[in-house]
């Protein structure tokens, strides 16, 4: 017992080594996101085109006072100390440089930058070259149609928009993607290993088989600029409540409310804010969600004590007869949220569900455990990485919780 128990320290050594590699690759990953999804709003709104100065025409460039103007005009940032802030991130990056290469800073003034996209000096490393293949791979399945994203079982648990490994392959020689079955082998186990998709239940490795696989990076998901600056934004933080359990609630006179449930079942309004918000903080009187972006907005009290009786652990949910039945959820977001609360660890549990919401809608109640989320086994995940999976996933979250039987 005792190598036994050394032996899955290691691997859990060797699985936060892996985490932590993961969580930094994604970390560039969203910025190359990020930015491309910028390059191409100013493309489409004209701000990027070719200019002259001094009898020079330079192709493709924007003006950098007119790209804060455009910051601020689109609601991205409230100020031009925070848009020129957002821009140097981008130039840190080497998304972006002067036309010259003159300035190494983001300056306010009628100065011409270039997306390096633009003019091919984008430093292709072996990292960015995963990730832009992933998007165009994403883009590819999700533009055509086509049988490869069904829904599937495996071990006797049904996914959805599930990729068969070698069909998966099939389909990348047929595009033309890679040229032989390894190649297309080892770009599957490179898209794992930086998050780009996963096995549904986080159990294998990419291997050319009947495996199923899903992608885990949303490559479609709208991404706010102001994330740039925050190094964690994709992270839930230290706090006991998920930032996805507010829903707004009919208003009048322009206030905007939410509904939240309490451990004895009595609603509560308070002031929130909307689902964008990524970030948490602890009062002293409770627990609050606020906003990294809108200074403004009241915090929201949620609920600052636990539902749960008695905590339970993973091999007492899945004992065979036990006291726990599973139970699966197709959870529609809508432009707030989902209507529920997350917190625990090992394993997660409801806290609170809005009546009002989606979840509701569908049957979620109170003390019901996480198994799984969007196919991904997570049982032994804590809330903030649950949380963080159902944030930066797809609006429409399948889950599969486990609650106390009634007999």
């Amino acid at each position: 017992m005792i190598l036994c128990s050394a032996s899955l320290s290691e691997m859990d050594g060797i699985g936060n080594t892996m985490q932590k590699k993961a969580a930094e690759l994604e970390r560039m990953a969203e910025v190359l996101v990020t930015g491309e999804q910028l390059r191409l709003r100013l493309h489409e709104d004209k701000l990027i085109k070719d200019r002259r100065h001094h009898l020079r025409t330079y192709p493709n460039c924007f003006v950098a006072k007119e790209i804060i103007d455009w910051l601020i005009e689109h609601k991205e940032t409230s100020d031009r100390d925070t848009a020129i802030k957002i821009m140097q991130k981008l130039l840190d990056q080497s998304i972006l440089h002067h036309v010259c290469d003159e300035h190494k800073e983001f300056k306010d003034m009628k100065l011409f930058y270039r997306f390096r996209k633009d003019d091919g000096t984008f430093p292709l490393d072996c990292e960015a070259k995963v990730f832009m293949r992933g998007q165009r791979i994403y883009e590819k399945l999700m533009n055509t149609e086509n049988t490869l994203l069904q829904t599937r079982e495996e071990e006797g648990v049904t996914y959805e928009r599930t990729l068969v490994a070698l069909e998966f392959i099939d389909w990348l020689l047929q595009e033309g993607e890679m040229p032989t079955r390894q190649e297309a082998e080892h770009l599957g186990r490179r898209l794992l290993e930086h998050g780009i998709i996963q096995h549904v239940s986080n159990k294998h490795h990419f291997v050319d088989g009947g495996l199923l696989y899903q992608f885990r990076m949303n490559f479609r998901r709208r991404r706010r600029l102001i994330e740039l600056l925050n190094e964690r934004c994709r992270s839930i933080p230290e706090n006991h409540d998920s930032p996805f359990c507010l829903r707004k609630q009919g208003s009048e006179g322009g206030n905007t409310s939410f509904l939240s449930v309490s451990p004895t079942k009595e609603i509560k309004v308070v002031s929130a804010v909307r689902r964008s918000s990524m970030s948490s903080s602890c009062g002293s009187n409770g627990y609050y969600s606020s906003s990294p972006t809108l200074s403004s907005s009241p915090p929201v009290l949620c609920n600052p004590k636990s539902v749960l009786k008695r905590q339970v652990s993973p091999e007492e949910l899945q004992a065979p007869g036990g006291l726990y039945i599973k139970k699966t959820f197709t959870i529609v977001g809508d432009a707030v949220g989902w209507g529920f609360v997350v917190r625990g660890s090992k394993p997660c549990y409801i806290q609170a569900v809005d009546p009002g919401g989606p979840a509701a809608a569908v049957g979620m109640k109170v003390c019901q455990f996480l198994v799984a989320v969007n196919g991904m086994n997570v049982l032994n995940l804590d809330y903030r990485t649950v949380s963080n999976l159902i944030l930066t996933g797809p609006s429409t979250v399948f889950m599969e919780v486990m609650e106390e039987a009634e007999y």
